[in-house]
């Protein structure tokens, strides 16, 4: 098994990211960047190969315990280890929500239930619903004049999105859509077909709940 210092220079692993980016790195590799070092007794690519093993038998349930039990492994890096994970974790959850249900669209938008304010919001998500992106496209009395779907599918195709949902917040806690709610509606309905970028649900949301078109039969 080769060691870190007979590698030539350009296959060590920081110089390897370096040169070809991080996605070139095998397992092992990236983890001995993240370690830094190895012991004494042994260098950082063996020990993360050991805990790369432990990774491959035991990762779901991975604490400091059962990381220190790896010879040479303390405290210090086991923590880098468990803290680089769930960093990692936190944002790819938040990246890779998945939309199955209107209820998880509110969850989503919890924080606009509290604004003083309308706000009208685009998601942009893949072809497997994950989201991509949350943006505010307007702030203010929800008007069809001024929500134009140009700006909601200029972002749409930018980020390549297979579909979209729209929403807005109603301040007074009304959850009933008024007429403009459905014209509004009606025309990103309407550029979402031309568009062959699906406007899969517009939620009206409040404190007290939320209101989709789409469990409304009304897309």
């Amino acid at each position: 098994m080769t060691k870190l210092k007979q590698l030539y220079k350009n296959d060590k692993p920081r110089e390897k990211l370096a040169q070809k980016g991080a996605q070139s790195l095998k397992d092992h590799e990236l983890l001995a960047i993240l370690l830094g070092s190895g012991t004494k007794d042994k260098d950082v690519l063996k020990l993360s190969r050991e805990i790369i093993k432990l990774f491959e038998k035991d990762f779901d349930t991975l604490n400091l315990e059962k990381l220190q039990d790896i010879h040479g492994l303390g405290l210090a890096k086991a923590s880098q280890i468990l803290s680089a994970i769930e960093l990692s974790r936190r944002y790819l959850i938040k990246q890779n929500r998945r939309i199955k249900h209107a209820k998880d669209i509110y969850e989503e938008l919890l924080d606009f239930t509290n604004k003083k304010q309308e706000y009208f919001i685009a998601i942009t998500l893949d072809g497997a619903s994950h989201i991509i992106d949350t943006r505010v496209i307007f702030i203010g009395t929800l008007n069809q004049t001024l929500v134009h779907p140009r700006e909601i599918f200029a972002y749409a195709i930018s980020d390549r999105a297979a579909s979209i949902i729209i929403a807005h917040n109603h301040p007074s806690g009304e959850l009933r859509p008024s007429l403009e709610d459905k014209l509004v509606t009606q025309r990103i309905h309407e550029v979402s077909q031309i568009m062959g970028i699906e406007l899969l649900d517009h939620l009206i949301i409040s404190k007290k709940g939320f209101y989709s078109f789409k469990e409304h039969n009304l897309l």
